[in-house]
């Protein structure tokens, strides 16, 4: 049955009653008192749209080109670890959207789908994400098998040198691999379709790390250190990776134009969505900074507190070229399955076609600061 999601908070609580309450909390939370995460979408919330009247709105296009691929809409999904907690299956619906709304698809290192099956489902719309763990030798490994299978574009993120402290994940003995106690049976015995649904296509891992050549037997360790990543470390994956590269964390305009200045092909502006530094400024504040820092024609990727489609409208009117949503399409899957999903991305696309009517643009690409409310748009720069 079609799930009844009219917003993505619909489809946030459905997915808090369906799922067991480890799992929504390991989607749901974020770093420290989750301040940040709360921020990202309050601030982005208060950025005003201007109405306007009077234009001939009435056939209105929502393709975008970037990363020289033509996209059918301004947003694609974001790499996200262990999707398969979410709901069983998660990978395989995401991938089936990612194809059927032509989309771009972000594979996480920390995916429970591995390199080569993603490729198999999404093709040329995957990208694949890349962590850089104690072992290089495993990071160029995964980087050596994304470029056999056929992969134009990898994200490296760099704003996890350490994974930080999640309260509510710590409060429900969250751990990957997953350990089950007394509490953990009750919390999946009271949620039997994602436990019997779990149990038949089996436990979720991460799929990736340990499919390397050269992993050695080393086994996956969520909390290692990510922190030897350095300028050295981006130079040589530079000279070694021939595709696109992205780099995803960043929220320094300096860091921007070094990044920039390195060879890199794109920045994606990103707080993790609140997970990792719990006083990070919002994403949305640093993104037209940045924008500045690095000039117009700079390819940005932009995510974090996006839960509606005028916060995509937002986003690129602030400076971004592309917007990758997370936790949303999430709330989809665990509140409804494959159907919550599509009902989730139908949401923004109809709310996106909506705000362009409402401020008078028919062509995504037209986006500017000329959209915004005067003094929402003084901090951006004309493009």
């Amino acid at each position: 049955m079609k799930p009844n999601i009219f917003n993505v908070s619909d489809a946030r609580l459905a997915a808090k009653k369906r799922m067991p309450k480890i799992m929504f909390d390991y989607i749901d939370g974020a770093a420290g008192d989750e301040y940040t995460c709360e921020q990202n979408t309050s601030v982005l919330d208060r950025i005003r749209l201007q109405p306007r009247v009077f234009i001939n709105v009435e056939n209105r296009s929502l393709k975008k080109n970037f990363l020289e691929q033509q996209w059918d809409l301004p947003f694609g999904i974001a790499p996200m670890g262990m999707c398969n907690l979410t709901w069983p299956g998660a990978d395989q619906m995401l991938a089936s959207a990612a194809t059927r709304y032509n989309i771009p698809l972000g594979l996480s290192t920390m995916a429970s789908s591995n390199i080569e099956t993603t490729w198999d489902r999404a093709g040329e719309r995957a990208w694949f994400q890349l962590y850089v763990g104690q072992s290089e030798e495993i990071a160029f490994d995964m980087v050596q098998r994304a470029e056999t299978c056929g992969y134009e574009t990898l994200i490296l993120t760099v704003d996890v040198p350490m994974v930080a402290l999640r309260p509510r994940e710590r409060r429900n003995g969250f751990q990957a691999p997953l350990r089950i106690g007394p509490k953990q049976f009750f919390d999946f015995a009271t949620h039997p379709q994602w436990s019997i649904r779990t149990l038949l296509t089996g436990v979720p891992k991460v799929a990736n790390n340990e499919g390397s050549d050269n992993n050695k037997g080393e086994k996956f360790v969520r909390n290692e250190s990510r922190g030897k990543v350095d300028w050295r470390f981006l130079d040589r994956l530079r000279d070694r990776w021939k595709g696109n590269l992205v780099i995803k964390g960043v929220l320094s305009p300096e860091d921007a134009v070094t990044i920039k200045n390195a060879g890199a092909d794109g920045l994606y502006v990103s707080n993790h969505g609140g997970r990792q530094l719990d006083s990070a400024p919002t994403a949305i504040e640093m993104l037209p900074i940045i924008r500045r820092a690095v000039g117009e024609s700079f390819p940005i990727i932009f995510d974090s507190g996006v839960r509606n489609g005028e916060g995509v409208v937002k986003a690129l009117a602030y400076g971004a070229d592309f917007v990758m949503l997370g936790r949303a399409l999430l709330y989809g899957i665990g509140g409804g399955g494959s159907q919550g999903l599509t009902a989730v991305i139908d949401l923004f696309i109809q709310q996106i076609d909506t705000a362009l009517a409402q401020i008078g643009r028919t062509d995504i690409n037209t986006i500017d600061k000329h959209v915004l409310v005067e003094k929402y748009a003084s901090m951006v720069l004309e493009r």
